[in-house]
Protein backbone atom coordinates (compact mmCIF):
# COMPACT_ATOMS: atom_id res chain seq x y z
CA UNK A 1 0.00 0.00 0.00
CA UNK A 2 1.58 3.28 -1.13
CA UNK A 3 2.09 6.13 1.35
CA UNK A 4 1.27 9.66 0.25
CA UNK A 5 1.96 12.95 2.05
CA UNK A 6 -0.38 15.87 1.28
CA UNK A 7 1.07 19.33 1.96
CA UNK A 8 -1.74 21.89 1.71
CA UNK A 9 -2.53 24.79 4.07
CA UNK A 10 -6.24 24.88 3.22
CA UNK A 11 -7.82 22.21 5.43
CA UNK A 12 -10.93 21.87 3.29
CA UNK A 13 -8.88 20.91 0.22
CA UNK A 14 -6.46 18.81 2.24
CA UNK A 15 -9.23 16.75 3.83
CA UNK A 16 -10.98 16.24 0.50
CA UNK A 17 -7.79 14.93 -1.05
CA UNK A 18 -7.08 12.65 1.88
CA UNK A 19 -10.50 11.03 1.73
CA UNK A 20 -10.40 10.65 -2.03
CA UNK A 21 -7.02 8.90 -1.86
CA UNK A 22 -7.94 6.75 1.15
CA UNK A 23 -11.03 5.49 -0.69
CA UNK A 24 -8.61 4.16 -3.31
CA UNK A 25 -6.47 2.29 -0.74
CA UNK A 26 -3.65 4.79 -0.31
CA UNK A 27 -2.23 5.54 3.15
CA UNK A 28 -2.27 9.30 3.60
CA UNK A 29 -0.65 11.75 6.03
CA UNK A 30 -1.16 15.51 6.09
CA UNK A 31 0.87 18.66 6.70
CA UNK A 32 0.02 22.34 6.41
CA UNK A 33 3.44 23.75 5.50
CA UNK A 34 6.89 22.77 4.29
CA UNK A 35 8.26 22.79 7.86
CA UNK A 36 5.42 20.52 9.05
CA UNK A 37 6.08 18.19 6.10
CA UNK A 38 9.80 17.94 6.92
CA UNK A 39 8.91 16.85 10.46
CA UNK A 40 7.15 13.83 8.90
CA UNK A 41 10.29 12.86 6.92
CA UNK A 42 8.90 13.08 3.36
CA UNK A 43 11.74 10.82 2.11
CA UNK A 44 9.94 7.88 3.75
CA UNK A 45 6.80 8.37 1.62
CA UNK A 46 6.15 7.07 -1.89
CA UNK A 47 4.73 10.39 -3.14
CA UNK A 48 4.39 13.97 -1.90
CA UNK A 49 1.50 16.09 -3.22
CA UNK A 50 2.26 19.72 -2.37
CA UNK A 51 0.51 23.03 -3.04
CA UNK A 52 2.60 25.63 -4.81
CA UNK A 53 1.58 28.42 -2.41
CA UNK A 54 2.12 27.59 1.25
CA UNK A 55 2.66 29.70 4.38
CA UNK A 56 6.38 30.20 4.96
CA UNK A 57 8.51 28.41 2.38
CA UNK A 58 6.91 27.81 -1.06
CA UNK A 59 5.87 24.35 -2.18
CA UNK A 60 8.79 24.16 -4.61
CA UNK A 61 11.11 23.75 -1.60
CA UNK A 62 9.61 20.28 -1.12
CA UNK A 63 11.16 19.07 -4.38
CA UNK A 64 14.76 18.99 -3.18
CA UNK A 65 13.98 18.34 0.48
CA UNK A 66 11.84 15.28 -0.26
CA UNK A 67 14.31 13.59 -2.64
CA UNK A 68 14.30 10.82 -3.73
CA UNK A 69 10.53 10.84 -3.15
CA UNK A 70 8.74 12.37 -6.19
CA UNK A 71 6.76 15.58 -5.64
CA UNK A 72 3.49 16.29 -7.47
CA UNK A 73 2.73 20.04 -7.44
CA UNK A 74 -0.81 21.46 -7.12
CA UNK A 75 -1.45 24.86 -8.67
CA UNK A 76 -4.26 27.05 -9.98
CA UNK A 77 -4.80 27.77 -13.65
CA UNK A 78 -3.63 31.32 -12.98
CA UNK A 79 -0.19 30.04 -11.90
CA UNK A 80 0.77 27.86 -14.85
CA UNK A 81 4.10 29.67 -15.30
CA UNK A 82 4.99 28.70 -11.72
CA UNK A 83 4.04 25.08 -12.46
CA UNK A 84 6.43 25.02 -15.39
CA UNK A 85 9.15 26.42 -13.14
CA UNK A 86 8.42 23.65 -10.62
CA UNK A 87 8.86 21.02 -13.35
CA UNK A 88 12.23 22.55 -14.25
CA UNK A 89 13.26 22.29 -10.60
CA UNK A 90 12.47 18.58 -10.51
CA UNK A 91 8.76 18.15 -9.77
CA UNK A 92 7.50 14.92 -11.30
CA UNK A 93 4.28 16.54 -12.61
CA UNK A 94 1.59 19.07 -11.69
CA UNK A 95 -2.20 19.09 -11.34
CA UNK A 96 -4.25 22.25 -11.81
CA UNK A 97 -7.01 23.30 -9.43
CA UNK A 98 -9.88 22.69 -9.54
CA UNK A 99 -8.91 19.15 -10.55
CA UNK A 100 -11.02 16.29 -11.77
CA UNK A 101 -11.10 13.21 -9.50
CA UNK A 102 -10.30 10.69 -12.21
CA UNK A 103 -7.55 12.82 -13.67
CA UNK A 104 -5.90 13.25 -10.26
CA UNK A 105 -6.11 9.53 -9.45
CA UNK A 106 -4.73 8.64 -12.88
CA UNK A 107 -1.77 11.00 -12.38
CA UNK A 108 -1.05 9.61 -8.90
CA UNK A 109 -1.21 6.00 -10.13
CA UNK A 110 1.10 6.79 -13.08
CA UNK A 111 3.70 8.52 -10.90
CA UNK A 112 3.69 5.70 -8.35
CA UNK A 113 4.01 3.09 -11.11
CA UNK A 114 6.99 4.94 -12.59
CA UNK A 115 8.57 5.21 -9.16
CA UNK A 116 8.08 1.49 -8.48
CA UNK A 117 9.69 0.57 -11.82
CA UNK A 118 12.81 2.52 -10.83
CA UNK A 119 13.23 0.67 -7.56
CA UNK A 120 16.02 -1.81 -7.09
CA UNK A 121 14.61 -5.29 -7.54
CA UNK A 122 15.29 -7.86 -4.81
CA UNK A 123 17.96 -10.40 -5.76
CA UNK A 124 17.10 -13.96 -6.78
CA UNK A 125 18.59 -16.56 -4.44
CA UNK A 126 19.08 -20.30 -4.87
CA UNK A 127 19.33 -22.47 -1.77
CA UNK A 128 21.36 -25.66 -1.32
CA UNK A 129 18.52 -27.76 -2.74
CA UNK A 130 18.45 -25.65 -5.91
CA UNK A 131 15.14 -23.96 -5.03
CA UNK A 132 14.87 -20.34 -6.14
CA UNK A 133 13.84 -17.70 -3.63
CA UNK A 134 13.45 -13.94 -3.69
CA UNK A 135 13.76 -11.47 -0.85
CA UNK A 136 10.41 -9.82 -0.15
CA UNK A 137 9.95 -6.16 0.64
CA UNK A 138 9.50 -2.75 -0.96
CA UNK A 139 9.98 -0.40 2.01
CA UNK A 140 12.81 2.17 1.85
CA UNK A 141 14.95 0.22 4.34
CA UNK A 142 14.83 -2.91 2.18
CA UNK A 143 15.47 -0.88 -0.98
CA UNK A 144 18.67 0.30 0.72
CA UNK A 145 19.58 -3.34 1.47
CA UNK A 146 19.07 -4.39 -2.18
CA UNK A 147 21.20 -1.47 -3.37
CA UNK A 148 23.97 -2.32 -0.90
CA UNK A 149 23.93 -5.99 -2.01
CA UNK A 150 24.13 -5.01 -5.70
CA UNK A 151 27.06 -2.67 -5.12
CA UNK A 152 28.93 -4.82 -2.58
CA UNK A 153 28.64 -8.31 -4.08
CA UNK A 154 31.15 -7.84 -6.97
CA UNK A 155 33.65 -5.93 -4.81
CA UNK A 156 35.04 -9.06 -3.07
CA UNK A 157 35.38 -7.31 0.30
CA UNK A 158 34.56 -8.56 3.81
CA UNK A 159 30.97 -7.83 4.79
CA UNK A 160 29.35 -7.53 8.21
CA UNK A 161 25.57 -8.13 8.26
CA UNK A 162 23.78 -6.81 11.33
CA UNK A 163 20.19 -7.52 12.28
CA UNK A 164 17.94 -9.20 14.80
CA UNK A 165 17.36 -12.94 14.79
CA UNK A 166 14.98 -13.97 12.03
CA UNK A 167 15.53 -10.97 9.74
CA UNK A 168 17.13 -13.01 6.94
CA UNK A 169 20.88 -12.54 7.39
CA UNK A 170 21.69 -15.85 5.69
CA UNK A 171 19.58 -14.86 2.67
CA UNK A 172 21.66 -11.70 2.31
CA UNK A 173 24.88 -13.75 2.56
CA UNK A 174 23.66 -16.10 -0.19
CA UNK A 175 22.70 -13.14 -2.37
CA UNK A 176 26.15 -11.60 -1.90
CA UNK A 177 27.84 -14.87 -2.84
CA UNK A 178 25.63 -15.60 -5.85
CA UNK A 179 26.10 -12.12 -7.30
CA UNK A 180 29.87 -12.19 -6.76
CA UNK A 181 32.68 -13.44 -8.98
CA UNK A 182 32.90 -16.47 -6.66
CA UNK A 183 29.40 -17.71 -7.50
CA UNK A 184 30.69 -21.00 -9.01
CA UNK A 185 32.87 -21.73 -5.94
CA UNK A 186 31.49 -23.12 -2.65
CA UNK A 187 29.54 -21.13 -0.07
CA UNK A 188 30.19 -22.58 3.40
CA UNK A 189 27.72 -21.50 6.09
CA UNK A 190 28.66 -21.86 9.77
CA UNK A 191 26.53 -21.01 12.79
CA UNK A 192 29.11 -20.16 15.44
CA UNK A 193 26.53 -20.38 18.24
CA UNK A 194 25.65 -23.99 17.34
CA UNK A 195 29.19 -25.44 17.70
CA UNK A 196 30.55 -26.29 21.20
CA UNK A 197 33.40 -23.99 22.23
CA UNK A 198 35.76 -26.94 22.59
CA UNK A 199 35.22 -28.00 18.97
CA UNK A 200 34.88 -24.72 17.12
CA UNK A 201 38.59 -24.26 16.31
CA UNK A 202 38.79 -27.82 14.99
CA UNK A 203 35.64 -27.31 12.92
CA UNK A 204 36.84 -24.04 11.40
CA UNK A 205 40.56 -24.72 10.91
CA UNK A 206 40.80 -28.53 10.84
CA UNK A 207 43.22 -30.80 12.72
CA UNK A 208 45.92 -33.40 12.13
CA UNK A 209 45.69 -37.03 13.17
CA UNK A 210 46.47 -37.38 16.87
CA UNK A 211 46.25 -33.64 17.56
CA UNK A 212 43.95 -34.38 20.53
CA UNK A 213 42.10 -37.31 22.05
CA UNK A 214 39.66 -38.71 19.50
CA UNK A 215 41.44 -37.21 16.49
CA UNK A 216 41.83 -40.57 14.74
CA UNK A 217 42.29 -38.98 11.28
CA UNK A 218 43.25 -35.66 9.79
CA UNK A 219 40.33 -33.36 8.98
CA UNK A 220 39.93 -30.38 6.66
CA UNK A 221 38.42 -27.33 8.37
CA UNK A 222 35.50 -25.30 7.04
CA UNK A 223 37.71 -22.32 6.23
CA UNK A 224 39.88 -24.50 4.00
CA UNK A 225 36.76 -26.08 2.47
CA UNK A 226 35.65 -22.59 1.40
CA UNK A 227 38.93 -21.95 -0.46
CA UNK A 228 38.16 -20.00 -3.63
CA UNK A 229 34.62 -19.27 -2.43
CA UNK A 230 32.79 -17.61 0.44
CA UNK A 231 32.72 -18.39 4.17
CA UNK A 232 29.62 -17.18 6.01
CA UNK A 233 30.01 -17.04 9.80
CA UNK A 234 26.62 -16.48 11.40
CA UNK A 235 26.49 -15.18 14.99
CA UNK A 236 30.19 -14.33 14.91
CA UNK A 237 29.77 -12.57 18.25
CA UNK A 238 29.71 -16.03 19.88
CA UNK A 239 33.18 -16.94 18.57
CA UNK A 240 35.70 -17.64 21.40
CA UNK A 241 38.72 -15.32 21.67
CA UNK A 242 41.23 -18.00 20.61
CA UNK A 243 39.25 -18.68 17.44
CA UNK A 244 38.99 -14.93 16.86
CA UNK A 245 42.79 -14.67 16.84
CA UNK A 246 43.05 -17.48 14.26
CA UNK A 247 40.35 -15.87 12.11
CA UNK A 248 42.17 -12.55 12.23
CA UNK A 249 45.24 -14.24 10.72
CA UNK A 250 43.09 -15.61 7.90
CA UNK A 251 41.88 -12.09 7.10
CA UNK A 252 45.32 -10.48 7.41
CA UNK A 253 47.59 -13.09 5.82
CA UNK A 254 45.24 -15.46 4.01
CA UNK A 255 46.76 -18.37 5.96
CA UNK A 256 45.52 -21.13 8.26
CA UNK A 257 47.26 -23.74 10.36
CA UNK A 258 45.46 -26.94 11.35
CA UNK A 259 45.46 -27.89 15.02
CA UNK A 260 48.50 -30.07 15.71
CA UNK A 261 50.31 -28.97 12.53
CA UNK A 262 53.37 -26.76 12.04
CA UNK A 263 52.58 -26.21 8.40
CA UNK A 264 50.62 -23.17 7.20
CA UNK A 265 48.29 -23.34 4.21
CA UNK A 266 47.28 -20.46 1.98
CA UNK A 267 43.54 -19.93 1.45
CA UNK A 268 41.61 -17.51 -0.74
CA UNK A 269 38.34 -16.94 1.09
CA UNK A 270 35.84 -14.11 1.11
CA UNK A 271 34.39 -13.71 4.61
CA UNK A 272 30.82 -12.64 5.30
CA UNK A 273 29.94 -12.36 8.99
CA UNK A 274 26.58 -11.78 10.68
CA UNK A 275 25.51 -10.93 14.19
CA UNK A 276 22.60 -9.61 16.21
CA UNK A 277 24.97 -8.22 18.86
CA UNK A 278 26.88 -4.93 19.09
CA UNK A 279 30.45 -6.07 18.36
CA UNK A 280 31.92 -2.68 19.19
CA UNK A 281 30.31 -2.77 22.64
CA UNK A 282 31.57 -6.35 23.11
CA UNK A 283 35.09 -5.18 22.29
CA UNK A 284 34.94 -2.69 25.16
CA UNK A 285 34.18 -5.50 27.61
CA UNK A 286 36.93 -7.72 26.17
CA UNK A 287 34.51 -10.28 24.67
CA UNK A 288 35.41 -9.44 21.08
CA UNK A 289 38.71 -8.37 19.55
CA UNK A 290 38.61 -4.75 18.39
CA UNK A 291 41.16 -5.41 15.64
CA UNK A 292 38.97 -8.22 14.30
CA UNK A 293 35.93 -5.94 14.39
CA UNK A 294 37.74 -3.39 12.21
CA UNK A 295 38.77 -6.16 9.80
CA UNK A 296 35.18 -7.41 9.54
CA UNK A 297 33.49 -4.05 9.20
CA UNK A 298 34.80 -3.13 5.75
CA UNK A 299 31.23 -3.02 4.41
CA UNK A 300 28.14 -3.16 6.64
CA UNK A 301 24.57 -4.13 5.75
CA UNK A 302 21.86 -3.42 8.34
CA UNK A 303 18.66 -5.47 8.14
CA UNK A 304 15.53 -3.78 9.54
CA UNK A 305 13.34 -5.69 12.02
CA UNK A 306 9.91 -6.71 10.77
CA UNK A 307 8.13 -4.24 13.09
CA UNK A 308 9.81 -1.37 11.19
CA UNK A 309 8.62 -2.68 7.82
CA UNK A 310 4.90 -1.90 8.11
CA UNK A 311 4.22 -1.78 4.39
CA UNK A 312 5.93 -5.14 3.88
CA UNK A 313 4.37 -7.19 6.69
CA UNK A 314 1.17 -8.20 4.91
CA UNK A 315 3.03 -8.73 1.64
CA UNK A 316 5.39 -11.17 3.39
CA UNK A 317 2.48 -12.80 5.23
CA UNK A 318 0.63 -13.52 1.97
CA UNK A 319 3.71 -15.17 0.43
CA UNK A 320 4.40 -17.28 3.55
CA UNK A 321 0.70 -18.24 3.81
CA UNK A 322 0.71 -19.47 0.22
CA UNK A 323 3.75 -21.65 0.92
CA UNK A 324 2.22 -23.06 4.12
CA UNK A 325 -1.04 -23.84 2.33
CA UNK A 326 0.85 -25.80 -0.35
CA UNK A 327 2.84 -27.74 2.27
CA UNK A 328 -0.28 -28.77 4.16
CA UNK A 329 -2.50 -29.13 1.06
CA UNK A 330 -5.05 -26.57 2.26
CA UNK A 331 -5.75 -24.42 -0.77
CA UNK A 332 -8.13 -21.48 -0.52
CA UNK A 333 -7.26 -20.42 3.04
CA UNK A 334 -7.29 -16.66 3.61
CA UNK A 335 -6.53 -14.32 6.47
CA UNK A 336 -9.59 -12.68 8.00
CA UNK A 337 -9.72 -8.90 8.22
CA UNK A 338 -9.15 -9.07 12.00
CA UNK A 339 -6.16 -11.37 11.47
CA UNK A 340 -4.58 -8.99 8.98
CA UNK A 341 -5.03 -6.17 11.48
CA UNK A 342 -3.47 -8.34 14.20
CA UNK A 343 -0.48 -9.12 11.97
CA UNK A 344 0.07 -5.41 11.26
CA UNK A 345 -0.07 -4.40 14.92
CA UNK A 346 1.95 -7.24 16.48
CA UNK A 347 5.62 -6.25 17.16
CA UNK A 348 7.11 -9.57 15.91
CA UNK A 349 10.14 -9.90 18.23
CA UNK A 350 11.09 -13.07 16.31
CA UNK A 351 10.73 -11.25 12.97
CA UNK A 352 10.04 -13.18 9.75
CA UNK A 353 10.79 -16.55 11.36
CA UNK A 354 8.12 -15.93 14.02
CA UNK A 355 5.62 -14.78 11.37
CA UNK A 356 6.26 -17.94 9.36
CA UNK A 357 5.67 -20.14 12.42
CA UNK A 358 2.47 -18.28 13.32
CA UNK A 359 1.05 -18.72 9.83
CA UNK A 360 2.00 -22.42 9.91
CA UNK A 361 -0.06 -22.78 13.09
CA UNK A 362 -2.90 -20.85 11.49
CA UNK A 363 -3.02 -23.14 8.46
CA UNK A 364 -3.08 -26.24 10.69
CA UNK A 365 -5.69 -24.95 13.17
CA UNK A 366 -8.04 -23.01 10.89
CA UNK A 367 -11.54 -24.32 10.39
CA UNK A 368 -13.32 -23.25 7.22
CA UNK A 369 -11.69 -20.92 4.75
CA UNK A 370 -10.57 -18.11 7.07
CA UNK A 371 -7.66 -17.94 9.51
CA UNK A 372 -8.72 -16.02 12.63
CA UNK A 373 -6.45 -14.26 15.19
CA UNK A 374 -6.80 -17.10 17.73
CA UNK A 375 -5.45 -19.57 15.16
CA UNK A 376 -2.10 -17.75 15.06
CA UNK A 377 -1.46 -18.34 18.78
CA UNK A 378 0.35 -15.02 19.28
CA UNK A 379 1.38 -14.02 22.78
CA UNK A 380 -0.01 -10.56 23.61
CA UNK A 381 2.79 -8.00 23.74
CA UNK A 382 3.11 -5.29 26.42
CA UNK A 383 1.25 -2.11 25.57
CA UNK A 384 4.51 -0.19 25.33
CA UNK A 385 5.78 -2.50 22.61
CA UNK A 386 2.66 -2.91 20.47
CA UNK A 387 2.46 -0.58 17.52
CA UNK A 388 -0.46 1.79 17.25
CA UNK A 389 -2.85 0.96 14.38
CA UNK A 390 -1.86 4.06 12.45
CA UNK A 391 0.53 6.94 12.85
CA UNK A 392 -1.24 10.20 13.70
CA UNK A 393 -1.28 12.63 10.83
CA UNK A 394 0.31 16.01 11.35
CA UNK A 395 -2.38 18.63 10.80
CA UNK A 396 -2.00 22.34 10.32
CA UNK A 397 -1.85 24.32 13.54
CA UNK A 398 -4.39 26.79 12.13
CA UNK A 399 -8.08 26.07 12.83
CA UNK A 400 -9.71 24.21 9.95
CA UNK A 401 -12.49 26.21 8.34
CA UNK A 402 -15.78 24.41 8.75
CA UNK A 403 -14.43 20.89 8.26
CA UNK A 404 -17.23 18.39 7.51
CA UNK A 405 -18.05 15.49 9.84
CA UNK A 406 -15.46 12.68 9.87
CA UNK A 407 -18.03 9.96 9.24
CA UNK A 408 -19.12 11.29 5.84
CA UNK A 409 -17.03 9.21 3.47
CA UNK A 410 -18.90 10.13 0.31
CA UNK A 411 -18.14 13.85 0.21
CA UNK A 412 -16.31 14.87 -2.95
CA UNK A 413 -14.17 17.88 -3.80
CA UNK A 414 -17.29 19.45 -5.33
CA UNK A 415 -19.12 19.00 -2.01
CA UNK A 416 -16.29 20.67 -0.13
CA UNK A 417 -16.20 23.53 -2.64
CA UNK A 418 -19.92 24.17 -2.22
CA UNK A 419 -19.70 23.86 1.55
CA UNK A 420 -16.77 26.30 1.74
CA UNK A 421 -18.34 28.94 -0.51
CA UNK A 422 -21.70 28.89 1.29
CA UNK A 423 -19.96 29.05 4.67
CA UNK A 424 -17.63 31.96 3.89
CA UNK A 425 -19.19 34.09 1.17
CA UNK A 426 -20.99 36.27 3.74
CA UNK A 427 -17.70 37.70 5.00
CA UNK A 428 -15.31 37.17 2.07
CA UNK A 429 -15.07 38.89 -1.29
CA UNK A 430 -14.96 36.86 -4.50
CA UNK A 431 -11.23 37.54 -4.75
CA UNK A 432 -10.63 36.25 -1.21
CA UNK A 433 -12.74 33.14 -1.84
CA UNK A 434 -10.81 32.36 -5.02
CA UNK A 435 -7.45 32.85 -3.28
CA UNK A 436 -8.43 30.54 -0.41
CA UNK A 437 -9.55 27.85 -2.86
CA UNK A 438 -6.43 28.30 -4.98
CA UNK A 439 -8.32 29.14 -8.18
CA UNK A 440 -8.97 32.23 -10.31
CA UNK A 441 -12.09 34.39 -10.01
CA UNK A 442 -13.15 33.18 -13.47
CA UNK A 443 -12.95 29.52 -12.30
CA UNK A 444 -14.89 30.43 -9.15
CA UNK A 445 -17.67 32.01 -11.25
CA UNK A 446 -17.79 29.05 -13.67
CA UNK A 447 -18.04 26.55 -10.83
CA UNK A 448 -20.78 28.60 -9.14
CA UNK A 449 -22.76 28.38 -12.38
CA UNK A 450 -22.20 24.65 -12.75
CA UNK A 451 -23.13 23.82 -9.17
CA UNK A 452 -25.94 26.37 -8.94
CA UNK A 453 -24.48 28.28 -5.99
CA UNK A 454 -26.02 31.78 -5.89
CA UNK A 455 -23.76 34.75 -5.30
CA UNK A 456 -25.12 36.72 -2.34
CA UNK A 457 -25.12 40.47 -2.56
CA UNK A 458 -23.95 40.87 1.03
CA UNK A 459 -20.74 39.03 0.13
CA UNK A 460 -19.57 42.27 -1.53
CA UNK A 461 -17.87 44.87 0.61
CA UNK A 462 -18.46 48.55 0.33
CA UNK A 463 -15.43 50.59 -0.67
CA UNK A 464 -15.16 53.99 0.94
Amino acid sequence: MSRILIVEDEAIIRTALRRLLERHDYRVSEAGSVSDALALEPQSFDLVIGDLRLPGEPGTELIAKSAPTPVLIMTSYASMRSAVDALKRGAVDYVAKPFDHDELLETVARVLHQQASRRTQPPDITDEAGTRHQMIGECPAMQAVYTRIRKTAPADVTVLIQGESGTGKELVARALHQQSRRTHAPLICVNCAAIPETLIESELFGHEKGAFTGASAARTGLVEAADGGTLFLDEIGELPLDAQARLLRVLQEGEIRRIGSVETRHVDVRLIAATHRDLRALSKTGEFRLDLYYRLNVMQIDLPPLRDREDDILLIADVLLDKACRRHERSGLRLSRATRQEIRQYPWPGNVRELENALERGVILAEGHLIHPDDLGLIPAPASVTRSPAEPSLRSAEPAPAEPPEDDDDLSLEDYFQHFVLEHQDHMSETELAQKLGISRKCLWERRQRLGIPRKKQARRNVG
